[in-house]
């Protein structure tokens, strides 16, 4: 099988594009391609999962644990001939300056594999050799298997490039891709545009699959052959579709559209794993909730740009009202935290009414508030387990509370970059509201008690 990891030499040097090109290309010779993203982002693994048709995983080594990345990792590829790992930031960024902790490098060689160097080469010329000289020679065990040069400004230019290149390496030159309106994805304030946004998955494909033929040599690629002694083919992850909790089955209803699009695809699967059934619905476009729900989680996403929609839709909004006035079990994160309260203001000075569900209100903000990894204390039993429970996540929001009727809260939360540490987790009735973004595989008792919780919730009997 063909396995390698595409990152850069920072953030922005255009490693999506060089990785989407890839996997295009590969889809388009007949390769079943995996793909897979390090660290918590959400928005590169929807571009992947349209391109590849198969979900894209989140690898991290600061939110899991080496096993739990080994077996996401595992699990995926059982049935796959080739597997896409796009990096994060600069190949050697981590969560210190210090250490490889949480960085690309560290999943590159924790599981054996080579690199594709993407640097942006609009404003260099011979320099750019020093720059692949010190990232191949910074670590000796990382294993560099190509070199992909993003805005070369023009013929003339690659060849001045490639020369400088050659003079201190023997890793393959793979090309260029230029820039082009085709292939370029949009941004904003949190990244790149959803894929919810964008084109069809059949016009991505055929895109970036021309862009990755037409620039790029797959050829020092097609003759790697992957393999690692510590993976087992036989050690994957449980298949969703058994429950460990017993024959019944809980409908939790998640919310998903052009507004809420962030969730990591090992906690439907934990989820599943446990008993539940996902119910997609969308707050956009439904007028109401699917019959039958056990329980909500509405994940994170772009609600303030939908703020209009999403309150003009008056009976989905006194739906989740009801739905939580009964005592149902609700998991909200981020978006879907800012939602679930009274009102949001934009950037603008509108207040929009949200659902109402939370005496919270909150404000969008230029920049981004408490952004990166979190350490999570439960400090009271909640929805998602017991006291002294604890979990690794991510904050990634350019908004902040606002104002609001004192809550109980029921995380104790330390932000890792700037040691900030605060009482966080909003618990209303059965609601756990929170702007972190938790992977249930940093703890999978979370997924369980959630099941757990809806079913008692209905008066389902809860094995023990």
């Amino acid at each position: 099988m063909i396995a390698f990891m595409v990152t850069g030499t920072g953030s922005g040097v255009g490693k999506t594009t060089v990785a989407l090109a890839l996997m295009a290309a590969l889809q388009e010779r007949g390769y079943r391609v995996q793909p897979f993203k390090c660290g918590p982002d959400f928005l590169d693994t929807g571009h992947h999962s349209a391109i590849c048709g198969r979900a894209s995983r989140n690898l991290d080594t600061w939110m899991l644990d080496g096993e739990s990345n080994r077996a996401i990792f595992t699990s995926a590829i059982h049935d796959a001939d080739a597997a896409i790992v796009e990096g994060m930031m600069g190949l050697y960024d981590g969560v210190a300056g210090g250490t490889e902790e949480g960085s690309a490098a560290e999943i590159a060689k924790f599981l054996s594999l080579p690199v594709v160097l993407v640097l942006d080469a609009a404003k260099s010329a011979r320099s750019i050799a020093a720059v692949v000289k010190g990232f191949e020679s910074f670590d000796p065990e990382v294993h560099f298997a190509g070199i992909v040069l993003n805005h070369v400004g023009s013929d003339g230019h690659h060849r001045m490039l490639e020369t400088a290149i050659r003079s201190v390496t023997a890793t393959p030159l793979l090309g260029r891709i230029p820039t082009k309106e085709a292939i370029a994805i949009p941004e904003r304030h949190l990244g790149l545009h959803t894929t919810e946004e964008t084109k069809s998955a059949k016009d991505w494909l055929g895109a970036f699959a021309r862009a990755g033929q037409e620039h790029l040599d797959l050829t020092p690629l097609l003759d790697l052959s992957w393999q690692d002694s510590r993976v087992k083919k036989e050690s994957v992850l449980a298949s969703h579709p058994a429950s460990r909790l017993g024959p019944t089955r809980v409908r939790i209803g998640v919310a998903r559209d052009k507004a809420f699009s962030f969730y990591y695809e090992d906690n439907l699967d934990l989820l599943r794993e446990n008993g539940a059934e996902i119910v997609p619905f969308s707050p956009l476009a439904d007028a109401e909730l699917p019959q039958n729900l056990d329980g909500l989680y509405l994940g994170g996403g772009y609600p303030e740009l939908y703020t209009d929609a999403l309150s003009r839709n008056a009976t989905m909004c006194a739906g989740i009202r009801a739905f939580v006035e009964a005592g149902n079990p609700v998991y909200a994160e981020c978006g879907g935290m800012i939602y679930l309260g009274r009102t949001l203001t934009t950037l603008d000075g509108r207040s929009v009414t949200m659902v109402g569900a939370l005496p919270l209100e909150f404000e969008m903000t230029q920049r981004l508030v408490n952004f990166g990894y979190v350490d999570v204390t439960f400090v009271e039993d909640c929805l998602l387990g017991e006291k002294g429970t604890h979990v690794r996540g991510h904050s990634f929001h350019c908004s902040r509370l606002r104002a609001g009727t004192a809550m109980p809260t029921v995380y104790r939360v330390k932000y890792s970059l700037s040691g900030r540490d605060e009482l966080e987790g909003f618990h209303y009735k059965n609601v756990l509201a929170s702007y972190v973004h938790l992977h249930f595989r940093g703890n999978p008792t979370l997924a369980a008690s959630l099941v757990t919780a809806a079913r008692r919730a209905q008066g389902m009997e809860v094995p023990v």
